[in-house]
């Protein structure tokens, strides 16, 4: 992410408290853009301080070296300091970027629920590491990734058609990621967020994630789960005629054309072979294709 305001900055580069974990990803892990250059520079800081909770409640989930019940002890923490303005206060650094979280919602008058159903999520991930099926797992999509749009929707004047077309793709972005990082996934955290019962289907068992290269039935594990992205999708291209905002529109056209080219890398890679991603370049193209697309498009 570029940071074209020092307020900006600080808000993303704001260490971490004791209650935290030290993040292992960096800009350049990013898929998406997220607060980027595309935004009216006078919400940047506040889709920053929003970046900057969520991630911090993100990364407590997926390290490896807390227990379960101490990432659940420490997001009940961030989820009190949301709720409660007593809790997080100056006095108690440990949860500063949730106070400034809360107070930035204050400022803009958006609703804190987007931030308490993102640590639930974020709780469940502490808990639970299979699916049983695709609902089940859109469920978990539901409020690990679109609060995200959710969020960004209330901050920039909403959409027409409410959260819809905003939640088919964030819920596409979350369920690309988990096909990227599948592998990852399941050696560093026991995670799979393949549906088990299409697994079964196809005579695949989670242990063949560890493998060199997709086996036959993983294969049609993921084009299944590629479809059902690509038709979410193909409900999300209607997302940026649907929005109020015009940047925030060439924002969504840019991380919708990324969306397909990786949808398309990932049906003819193996990603259990190495990390399907977008060269820098193809990075690029698809941002100012996606942004010029709907600039001179609307």
């Amino acid at each position: 992410m570029r940071a074209p305001c020092g307020r900006y900055r600080s808000a993303m580069d704001q260490a971490p408290s004791a209650i935290e974990m030290p993040s292992s990803k960096d800009a350049g892990y990013e898929n998406f853009p997220v607060g980027s250059w595309l935004l009216p520079a006078n919400l940047r800081p506040y889709v920053a301080i929003f970046y900057a909770f969520a991630r911090a409640i993100d990364d407590i989930a997926d390290s490896n070296e807390l227990e379960a019940d101490e990432k659940i002890r420490r997001l009940d923490g961030f989820e009190k300091a949301i709720n409660d303005p007593k809790n997080g206060n100056e006095e108690n650094s440990d949860f500063e970027k949730a106070r400034r979280m809360r107070e930035s919602l204050e400022q803009t008058n958006v609703s804190a629920q987007h931030c308490l159903d993102l640590i639930s999520a974020f709780k469940q991930d502490a808990v639970k590491g299979r699916y049983a099926n695709w609902d089940e797992l859109i469920d978990y999509c539901l409020r690990s990734a679109a609060p995200v749009g959710r969020y960004l929707l209330d901050l920039h004047g909403g959409a027409d058609d409410g959260y819809a077309s905003s939640d088919a793709l964030c819920n596409a972005l979350q369920v690309l990621n988990h096909l990227q990082d599948t592998k990852a996934d399941y050696l560093e955290l026991d995670r799979v967020y393949l549906p088990l019962d299409w697994m079964e289907a196809e005579g695949a068992v989670p242990d063949q994630l560890a493998g060199a290269s997709l086996n036959a039935g993983l294969r049609k594990v993921y084009t299944r789960a590629l479809d059902q992205t690509d038709a979410l999708l193909a409900h999300a291209d209607q997302l940026p005629k649907m929005l109020k905002s015009r940047r925030l529109a060439m924002e969504a056209g840019a991380i919708i054309i990324i969306a397909h080219k990786l949808s398309g890398k990932l049906r003819r890679m193996d990603p259990l072979a190495g990390r399907v991603e977008l060269s820098k370049f193809q990075y690029f193209q698809c941002c100012i294709t996606g942004a010029f697309k709907v600039a001179f498009g609307r």
